[in-house]
């Protein structure tokens, strides 16, 4: 695990082709919807998505698939990323758990069971695609009777989208049920997902085995955030090594103006 922040080296970003972008997980509309309306208005590009680099030149999108299609949507042809290396000490892979909340435990274990090839099992299984603790207290593990990575993730999708269509879902890293039901009054379940390798996510890409929206958790030490860089520029009807030429002149200008900062800390980010 990374432990030195001192010898975190500078973000490399670079523009590239939308269509050279391999998402692993699905858009979610709820959030691309409004975020597509923020990008029309925006001047400036503020925090670019994730992304490995694959060995057949293209990229494996970590996180920010709605940023992601949200540009695709709006026609745009080259996007701003931040590209890492999945194999480096300054990336960590994670899951986020769900909450679940504003509905009833009854009406969401009635929809699972609705879903074919979906088998609940009272009690706690490593094996299971997920597993649900209830607030009043029952653990169930989730099954899906699939063959292969293209059905089992579909089977996940499904279990997300029979709750993300009828409740409130938050994300969180938190596992203790006394502080999630503390900070969520309204939550009923938690959702809790398996690990995964960087593999996982580069076969789901690649197969185009989508994973739910909001499940894995990319953790980046040395992630660039509000890089702020004209939008106009994204847009401009010019060759993608120009684009890039400019973006890197730009990149020496702000260094230049000591307009990047590194903060070692870690935060807790309170948004507008």
């Amino acid at each position: 695990m990374f432990s030195n922040p001192i010898s975190v080296p500078p973000p490399t970003l670079r523009i590239v082709h939308v269509d050279d972008i391999l998402p692993h997980e699905k858009s979610d509309g709820q959030r691309s919807l409004p975020l597509m309306e923020r990008i029309k208005r925006a001047e400036y590009f503020t925090n670019p998505p994730l992304v490995g680099e694959l060995t057949n030149g293209g990229y494996v999108l970590m996180d920010g698939s709605n940023r992601h299609k949200s540009m695709i949507r709006l026609g745009f042809e080259h996007i701003l990323v931040q590209v890492v290396d999945y194999e480096s000490d300054f990336v960590e892979l994670g899951v986020w758990q769900h909450i679940v909340a504003d509905w009833n435990s009854q009406a969401l274990l009635a929809k699972l069971q609705e879903i074919d090839r979906v088998e609940l099992r009272a009690g706690w299984d490593g094996k299971a695609v997920a597993q649900i603790l209830l607030h009043d207290g029952p653990v169930l593990s989730i099954h899906a009777g699939a063959n292969g990575l293209q059905e089992r993730n579909s089977t996940l999708r499904q279990v997300v989208a029979n709750y993300h269509n009828n409740a409130t879902l938050y994300r969180t890293p938190l596992t203790d049920p006394g502080q999630i039901w503390s900070l969520f009054p309204s939550g009923f379940a938690l959702v809790m997902f398996p690990g995964y390798q960087p593999q996982d996510i580069i076969d789901a890409a690649l197969q185009r085995a989508y994973l739910p929206p909001g499940v894995s958790r990319h953790i980046i030490h040395g992630r660039a955030l509000n890089v702020n860089y004209p939008m106009d520029r994204l847009r401009a009807r010019l060759p993608l090594a120009e684009k890039n030429q400019r973006f890197q002149d730009w990149m020496r200008q702000q260094y230049a103006k000591r307009s990047v900062r590194f903060y070692a800390e870690s935060t807790f980010q309170f948004a507008e």
